[in-house]
């Protein structure tokens, strides 16, 4: 067995566009290049497979005409990848169908992202880590947590399905594939170990952190309670810039009023939900949009525009962040 793996992890080294730069006890890091003008752009994608259905190959057409527009360097899922229930195994169609046959534009050839939402959970969570699917399509990166560092930011991807005390207490007529997380207390315990030592760590003058599950949201499912006791309290202290989560079929924009961290939702891949709006809820407040439709993020040294787009490309909201180079004085 450690023979096969030993062979499996060659065989991603070999082929990775970026570097891995440890694999350790603590978070595993990857980094990614920017541009030789020292910048990155991006686009972020959540709640989207559904085998081109929902308007899903309408949203890929678009991510391709944008991506080639701003000549993105990488693309970001916010992780409910494959509905309803996740992937059955390495073989499953959905991987292509859902995928790799959807997401066929020039620009959206680069190095894919994800991390894993609660409906992933619903399948078989090995077969969608495996790092066999890249064989089927080398754009695939999906693991519970990481690290991606591109010298002007570091993203920090953070497995928030197992935080939510529903998916265990009242599960319904789902089941979860809990394999690697259980016993959930300790998992937890040392994911938010490990992630405060990598903000800790980290010197990018940029600070963002992915989940699938919102912090903060005025959509359907309202904030979640889980993160806003366990996670956000770490964010806030390493001042990070943005949290950025799909879980809501919507895009969305909400500022902190405490911090000066921006709440930003893209799970607008495929299915979305007219009209879901949390009415009670909207402190910080910026935008709400229940359609269709992605985000996209450039970024350099001291500057970053966020931009929110509909099936059309029609851009909806846009922020801009500028701030100080980071100092270690």
């Amino acid at each position: 067995m450690a023979g096969l793996w030993n062979h499996s992890l060659q065989w991603v080294l070999a082929c990775f566009s970026f570097c891995i730069i440890s694999i350790s006890a603590e978070l595993q890091q990857f980094e990614h290049p920017i541009k030789a003008n020292g910048s990155l752009s991006l686009l972020v994608i959540g709640d989207w497979g559904r085998r081109g259905h929902y308007n899903q190959s309408l949203v890929a057409d678009q991510m391709g005409k944008i991506g080639e527009k701003l000549n993105i360097d990488m693309v970001v899922s916010t992780g409910d990848n494959f509905y309803e229930n996740g992937l059955t195994s390495i073989h499953d169609p959905s991987f292509k169908k859902s995928f790799a046959k959807i997401y066929t534009a020039k620009s959206l050839q680069k190095q894919w992202y994800s991390v894993l939402g609660n409906h992933d959970y619903r399948g078989n969570v090995e077969a969608q880590l495996n790092p066999i699917l890249r064989k089927i399509d080398r754009r695939w990166l999906c693991l519970r947590s990481f690290v991606l560092s591109s010298g002007i930011v570091d993203f920090f991807f953070v497995d928030t399905t197992p935080f939510v005390d529903n998916y265990f207490l009242r599960p319904g007529h789902h089941t979860y594939d809990w394999r690697g997380v259980l016993p959930r207390k300790e998992y937890l315990a040392k994911l938010l170990k490990d992630l405060d030592l990598a903000l800790t760590a980290s010197t990018a003058n940029w600070k963002i952190v992915i989940g699938h599950h919102p912090i903060r949201t005025i959509g359907h499912h309202g904030d979640t309670a889980e993160l806003i006791v366990r996670l956000l309290p770490i964010l806030e202290v390493h001042d990070v810039d943005m949290y950025i989560n799909g879980h809501d079929h919507c895009l969305e924009h909400i500022s902190s009023t405490r911090r000066k961290i921006q709440f930003l939702t893209s799970g607008g891949g495929s299915k979305a939900w007219k009209g879901d709006i949390d009415q009670l809820n909207q402190d910080g407040f910026k935008f709400y949009y229940d359609g269709q439709g992605f985000m996209s993020a450039e970024l350099t040294q001291t500057e970053a525009r966020i931009v929110f787009y509909d099936i059309f490309g029609k851009v909806l909201h846009n922020l801009d962040l500028s701030k100080e180079l980071y100092s270690t004085m």
